[in-house]
């Protein structure tokens, strides 16, 4: 690993734990301006004060988000995209380059793979395009792979491990898949792939508590961490929120500690 690599890495994971808590709001090209992210400088300030490590933006978000002031936090720049309006969403594109990245301050970029989508072939051309760029940059990826193909259940054990894997064997630094939903399960996943695996947080969810047994069973498994959104940005508390975070990934706290934060 290059050296510059390892720099940004650094500010992406935590130095003394080797995990992070990235909060993705990369919502608004798919989903518009929902609610948590209409201002996203207010919801990165936030983040960072509860001690994210990281946010993933698309490229225009990034001045957006600017603060100029407050906590430090790592700077990830989306290059994937598709709308949830279009007749095969599962279909991801390039909209932004490692280069562009680079001028933005990021300090990683990330791309999106839906296996078994209609475009999978492309996407995975793309995958291999951007980690050869990046190995040349020494920009750190993070792969955010998920099984969405016809009849396929993308929390399956099997398809998980398969998208792990999938993202270290394309060159990803960081892969992002769905948690299978018990540590068992996942820690064969996490077994599987030699580099670090974090989980996605899906919908919204209908407590915090299981947004925090969640992520407690995957670190238990052997996960570096997680990459959320909603879950966060959308949470009552979003400062608060991320601290109960940070107590599981970083202190390995039990989840009861980490709800007294919450409450």
């Amino acid at each position: 690993m290059s050296i510059g690599k390892q720099v940004r890495l650094e500010r992406l994971l935590n130095r003394n734990t080797g995990k992070t808590i990235i909060v993705p709001m990369d919502h608004g090209v798919s989903s518009g301006p929902m609610e948590g992210i209409v201002e996203v400088r207010k919801a990165v300030e936030d983040v960072a004060e509860g001690g994210a490590n990281a946010v993933v933006l698309h490229k225009g978000m990034v001045r957006a988000g600017h603060r100029g002031r407050g906590k430090d936090i790592g700077l990830i720049v989306h290059l994937s995209a598709s709308t949830d309006w279009a007749p095969t969403k599962n279909d991801k594109v390039l909209v932004c380059t490692v280069e562009e990245a680079i001028r933005l301050g990021a300090d990683g970029v990330s791309i999106h793979v839906n296996v078994g989508a209609d475009m999978e072939r492309e996407m995975l051309k793309d995958f291999g395009f951007v980690s050869r760029v990046c190995e040349d940059w020494g920009m750190p990826l993070l792969a955010m792979v998920y099984g969405r193909g016809k009849d396929m259940n993308q929390y399956e054990p099997k398809v998980v491990a398969h998208c792990a894997r999938l993202g270290a064997e394309l060159g990803a630094d960081i892969v992002k898949v769905p948690y299978t939903g018990d540590p068992e399960s996942f820690s064969r996943v996490v077994e599987g792939c030699p580099i670090p695996v974090v989980i996605a947080g899906g919908p919204k969810m209908k407590t915090e508590r299981e947004v925090l047994e969640i992520v407690h069973g995957a670190v238990q498994a052997g996960a570096k961490g997680l990459s959320v959104g909603r879950n966060i940005f959308q949470a009552r508390d979003r400062i608060r929120m991320v601290k109960a975070l940070s107590l599981i990934v970083h202190e390995g706290k039990s989840v009861e500690e980490a709800v007294k934060i919450l409450d």
